[in-house]
């Protein structure tokens, strides 16, 4: 078991939880772009499996149901689901560590978007008394959440949830920059509005120039199905050089900032839905049987 693995099964079903008022993840366009690029890099096993987890409202498109976390975190039954979105560090510690880190803002261990991964892993390999279907929804979100650098940001301002700022003359707050903005701004001026566009030059760049960077990205230490914890040092290091720095309270971020951030943000949505292709691909390929424990919602 990896250092700092949380124990096999969490009890995230008991623990009732008061919501932080922060927000939750990648915007909409942010996650549909992660599990569009996941999809096109299943194995065939995979991708069957997945197709049969999915709810029949998705139609076979595992990007249809990317944002279903963040749609359901709100309700009462999912409020319990809300800390598992984010992990905390301690303010201008530009590391990660699971013991120290991952917990509520109640002191509960593992409760964070990394103990939630190494979750519905688990939950997805086993194949038991589980909600499968939830559990690959929830895993397809969290991968991606735990890539966005500010999903790993510091304790004090709520991953820059506290931090108001200007996007040129919006005035809004760092954190909502990087889940939504940078991304929204890049739609408008470089890709005529269409997501599709985007994700399709995300996607030649990934057989581009990351080619080789990919092998690195799939690949997981000691044979683990899924590293969250290597994800979340690699977002809060991010986190320090680039979305806290020139970001103060008050500032006003422009194009100096968005032309410079845009690159990040959009290799972290590479990474993402590469890695979250490889943590399927490794939990069903040469899987045998009919899936069970689905819930068709």
């Amino acid at each position: 078991m990896e250092e700092g693995q949380p124990p096999s099964i969490l009890p995230f079903l008991l623990l009732l939880l008061i919501p932080l008022p922060t927000a939750l993840c990648w915007g909409k366009d942010g996650h549909y772009a992660v599990c569009k690029i996941a999809q096109d890099y299943l194995s065939e096993d995979a991708l069957s499996a997945v197709k049969e987890l999915l709810p029949g409202s998705a139609q076979g498109h595992l990007a249809a149901v990317c944002s279903w976390a963040d749609d359901v975190g709100y309700t009462h039954n999912y409020r319990w689901s809300q800390p598992l979105h984010y992990v905390d560090t301690p303010d201008f510690i530009c590391n990660y560590r699971y013991c120290r880190d991952c917990h509520d803002s109640s002191g509960h261990k593992h409760v964070c978007v990394t103990a939630a991964i190494h979750n519905y892993t688990m939950q997805l390999q086993s194949q038991l008394n589980y909600n499968l279907t939830e559990a690959l929804m929830f895993l397809s979100h969290f991968v991606g959440d735990v890539h966005q650098p500010l999903h790993v940001g510091f304790l004090g301002d709520l991953g820059g949830n506290t931090i108001t700022v200007r996007w040129y003359r919006r005035k809004t707050n760092l954190h909502h920059v990087w889940d939504d903005m940078i991304i929204e701004s890049a739609l408008k001026r470089f890709y005529g509005s269409d997501l599709s566009t985007m994700i399709q030059a995300i996607q030649s760049n990934i057989t581009d120039i990351w080619l080789n960077d990919v092998p690195v990205w799939e690949s997981c230490a000691h044979n683990y199905t899924a590293c969250p914890n290597w994800y979340a040092s690699e977002s809060i290091s991010l986190a320090c050089k680039f979305a806290y720095r020139n970001a103060t309270p008050g500032s006003t971020l422009e194009d100096e900032y968005f032309l410079s951030r845009l690159p990040i943000v959009e290799q972290r949505l590479a990474q993402a839905g590469v890695r979250l292709a490889a943590i399927l691909n490794r939990i069903f390929t040469s899987k045998t049987g009919t899936i069970t424990g689905t819930a068709r919602l």
